[in-house]
């Protein structure tokens, strides 16, 4: 899987990855820029911002010209906002690909903010904040983040609040947008069928009017925990759903590889550790995952399940008491080949599609600055010992870095805070 990286004068960075085998082609555009780069004042409007790209350009100046238009070839779409990063993209048939770069480039460097469109969007995201609220299984999510970082913006909802979505104007937008869509916070990918000749030519040519203005940087995360915490929210649900968390390390951290492996033991797939034990042994509840999520200064791990609300207790004990064998005992050979196998084959799974090649390479960029191909995270898996993953546990899996959020019709937080401990 090969690609290319052009870095231009102005810092804008354009990352080719031909697939000749495939009929389709992907532009994705990232901007550094998320919900960690906000002041309090204005939380929220990496995310508002992102709406409005598609609400009206200089030459489609309305939402329905930009979708219509996307929608007449075929093709799909979105963006998405992250705590470090905001996405644009479009996927079509490679023959199409002039005009999906012509699209994406246009809601990228030249919106508009209607100030009608403006505030009948902030109906729209005050809906979407509902929503994620009324959706237990991802709003402990929010609620994890918040446990650990506090008021401060990595602890801060992406979407922002409701009352000052409600405040937020045109001015911010062009602020905001001043200070970080910048040529040099910006990485464009091209992923799929296009001509290898033509292909810098045309980008370039689209993106000659991106600001080279200084690039607003982020505060750094503040990190300060000495003991277990735990944070609650009382809802009438069927199922808990919980998060049971540490702090790791920054996505640059060597040790990332051998924390995605101990992730594909605890809960990768069917046959993990949590799955069999939560789900096959004791029979509590549905879904179980298990992941390392690392940022550009300071990372989580977590596990998460919805389960009886009934046995909760029981289901924390037995959550701590895997990441307890892993500090314990090593895994064994067999064991640690199945789950490199697992993780080796779901990643090249999910890239023979254009928009997921897309993400991989575009999000290594824009995060750590730096790309490893798939063989090459493949060889690192794979070189991973049952030595390195027990240290790694014991490096992590401490009471001072120990977390618990859930969301359901328990009350007794007090009582779970006296026996979570590891």
């Amino acid at each position: 899987m090969k690609f290319k990286k052009h870095t231009l004068k102005n810092g804008l960075r354009i990352i080719t990855v031909p697939m000749p085998e495939t009929l389709a082609a992907t532009v994705l555009v990232l901007v550094e820029a998320g919900s960690k780069y906000e002041t309090k004042d204005v939380s929220g409007v990496s995310h508002f911002l992102e709406h409005m790209c598609f609400k009206g350009t200089a030459k489609r100046p309305k939402a329905l010209d930009i979708v219509k238009e996307l929608d007449g070839i075929g093709a799909q779409y979105n963006a998405f906002t992250g705590q470090e990063y905001t996405g644009y993209w479009a996927k079509a048939g490679f023959r199409q690909f002039p005009k999906i770069l012509d699209v994406v480039s246009d809601i990228y460097l030249n919106p508009l903010f209607d100030r009608g469109e403006i505030e009948k969007e902030k109906g729209v995201i005050v809906e979407e904040i509902n929503m994620y609220e009324d959706m237990p299984a991802r709003h402990v999510q929010d609620l994890f983040m918040e446990l650990l970082y506090g008021d401060q913006p990595a602890g801060w909802n992406i979407a922002g609040e409701k009352r000052i979505v409600k405040k937020l104007t045109k001015e911010d937008f062009v602020l905001y947008r001043g200070q970080h869509y910048v040529a040099s916070a910006t990485t464009i990918v091209v992923a799929g069928r296009f001509d290898e000749k033509k292909i810098l030519g045309a980008v370039k040519k689209k993106f000659s009017t991106i600001s080279s203005s200084k690039k607003y940087p982020k505060k750094k995360v503040k990190e300060a925990q000495s003991r277990p915490r735990i944070m609650s929210k009382y809802k009438k649900t069927d199922q808990t759903h919980l998060v049971i968390g540490f702090r790791s390390y920054s996505i640059v951290h060597k040790r990332n590889l051998t924390l995605a492996v101990l992730a594909g033991i605890l809960g990768g797939g069917m046959s993990s550790r949590l799955f069999q034990k939560i789900r096959e042994e004791m029979g509590v509840g549905y879904y179980v995952r298990a992941y390392n999520d690392p940022y550009t200064d300071h990372g989580i791990f977590q596990a998460s399940v919805g389960v009886d609300n009934r046995r909760v207790r029981e289901v924390i004990g037995a959550m701590l008491g895997e990441f307890r064998k892993l500090k314990e005992e090593l895994v064994s050979d067999e064991e640690l080949k199945k789950v490199k196998d697992h993780l080796i084959g779901s990643l090249f799974l999910e890239l023979e599609s254009s928009d997921e090649r897309a993400n991989f390479y575009g999000m290594q960029e824009v995060l750590k600055k730096s790309i490893l191909s798939p063989r090459e995270m493949a060889k690192r898996i794979r070189s991973v010992t049952p030595a390195q993953i027990r240290k790694v546990a014991r490096d992590i899996f401490k009471n001072n870095g120990l977390n618990m959020a859930f969301i359901g019709p328990n009350r007794d937080r007090i009582k779970l805070s006296r026996t979570f401990k590891l």
